[in-house]
């Protein structure tokens, strides 16, 4: 049973204690089998040729997270050329490729002399920034160390390479108890993640206190990470302990970091770094000793770069990294999960597990991750036939609310006559057509690998033109409102 959120006081607890006993699906973990071969890492050795930083070297592979080049300290192959900028240009391996994304620089990023914004390399190619020139040699080496055969860690399960990759690195993050980012869309289990690598470590006996910042008001949001005293402010009518405290000597999981108020972001920074606290409207400082794991689902690379996030703050939680991998990244772990999911839920009263539902399970492109895959199997379990027959709800439908779009020639000619400026008329036609097309791509294309492909621009950029529409039409129906 889920505890609470509403106090004797009146108050609400932000604040999410687990009390799940330590052991999850699988007290044992079971294995794959033992003559899986070990896959191939496709890595790209990064090497400064030119410039004030010459010989310095940085390496990224398909198992690890981007990295950056830039004069920011916390970049992978930091720089002291005065014309690069703090975050110049990223690195990832996508697709056995190096994809090579320009991060709103200021002198611009280079590849093989042509000025790029983004760019998918094979290896032999050299990346000029600022005047730095940065050679890109491809590298296939077998895995020195063979994956684990495990497809569990603690509750976390999953079986696929992209997961096992994950397993030493967590196991060498339980014991170092150093600060953790974990990212990833949501719904792809970075709660679930963070609860194992908190149970399987010395700080297992003790809280593990979730805070999801997007759930809270922003003026609620630094009462509840450090507390206030009586009297504060309106209404606060009893001294009332923040999320540090009740995290004291446990893990102290902030989900949605990404969201947190700009000022908040310092307020936290002086808590990880003084491990001390202050309520508000108080003059004591309190030690606490917590352990911090944090999860987003946005860029933070991206958020620090267009000063959303702070520097400072980024560069003292991702002493350790993590990226879950969407679930249509690892469609292996459909049938493993689907067959977890069946057998916790009581309302399959001991039911076989489905067999046939299986290749619509395998299909499926899961924008909900696995989240929506444990209450699709929720759903098919309390509604058995009703939900896999023909007319059945075994997927959630997701359909658009908005009405048709207008007339093409109609619309423009009505753009045309609203005595816009050019820049703002050009704007409009620009949103209409990017809606129109990626409602397009949804209803032809199954998933984003696909709908990558049939478009010939990258999945990231398909999901940037995604908030980029969400971020119109809301500003547009405030305009609306006010007009």
């Amino acid at each position: 049973m889920e505890p609470s959120n509403q106090s004797n006081d009146g108050h609400l607890n932000l604040g999410r204690l687990v009390n799940r006993p330590p052991s999850g699906w699988l007290d044992e973990p079971t294995l794959v089998s033992a003559t899986a071969s070990t896959p191939t890492t496709t890595a790209f050795h990064l090497t400064v040729k030119e410039g004030p930083n010459v010989g310095a070297t940085a390496v990224v592979d398909d198992g690890s997270c981007p990295i950056f080049a830039g004069t920011s300290e916390v970049c992978a192959l930091a720089l002291t050329d005065h014309q690069a900028s703090r975050r110049h240009v990223r690195f990832e391996v996508h697709n056995g490729q190096l994809r090579v994304s320009d991060v709103g620089s200021t002198n611009g990023t280079f590849v093989n002399g042509i000025r790029t914004v983004e760019a998918f390399l094979t290896g032999g190619e050299t990346v000029r920034v600022g005047a730095t020139v940065i050679s890109v040699i491809r590298a296939l080496n077998a895995a020195t160390t063979p994956l684990p055969l495990e497809t569990s860690f603690g509750s976390f399960i999953g079986a696929s390479v992209a997961i096992r990759r994950l397993y030493p690195l967590c196991k060498k993050l339980v014991d170092a108890q150093v600060p953790l980012v974990i990212e990833g869309e949501t719904g792809t289990g970075k709660e679930a993640l963070a609860e194992a690598i908190h149970r399987a470590g010395p700080r297992a006996d003790k809280p593990f206190v979730v805070f999801d910042c997007a759930s809270v008001p922003p003026s609620l949001l630094e009462g509840a990470l450090f507390g206030h005293e009586q009297g504060a402010y309106a209404g606060a009518n009893l001294s009332r302990p923040g999320i540090f405290e009740e995290a004291d000597g446990g893990t102290l999981f902030i989900d949605e970091i990404g969201d947190l108020d700009p000022g908040l972001q310092l307020r936290l920074l002086r808590a990880i770094q003084s491990s001390e606290v202050r309520r508000i409207g108080g003059h004591r400082w309190q030690k606490v000793d917590v352990r911090i794991i944090v999860a987003t689902r946005r860029d933070l690379d991206v958020e620090v770069a267009e000063g959303r996030f702070r520097d400072d703050l980024f560069f003292r939680l991702a002493v350790g990294r993590l990226a879950l991998p969407p679930l249509r990244e690892r469609p292996e772990d459909i049938e493993l999960l689907a067959r977890h999911f069946w057998s916790t839920n009581a309302a399959t009263d001991g039911r076989p597990f489905p067999e046939d539902v299986l290749g619509r399970l395998r299909s499926y492109a899961w924008p909900g991750n696995v989240r929506e895959l444990s209450n699709t199997m929720t759903r098919l379990a309390t509604y058995g036939e009703l939900a896999t027959s023909e007319d059945g709800e075994l997927f959630i439908r997701r359909s658009s609310s908005a009405p048709p779009p207008p007339n093409a020639v109609d619309f423009l000619d009505d753009v045309v006559t609203q005595n816009l400026t050019f820049a703002s008329a050009r704007d409009r036609v620009m949103f209409e057509f990017e809606r129109r097309y990626m409602l397009h791509l949804d209803r032809t294309h199954g998933d984003e690998r696909a709908r990558s492909a049939a478009s010939g621009v990258s999945d990231r950029y398909l999901r940037t033109l995604r908030v980029r529409g969400r971020v119109k039409e809301a500003r547009k129906e405030l305009e609306d409102r006010h007009a």
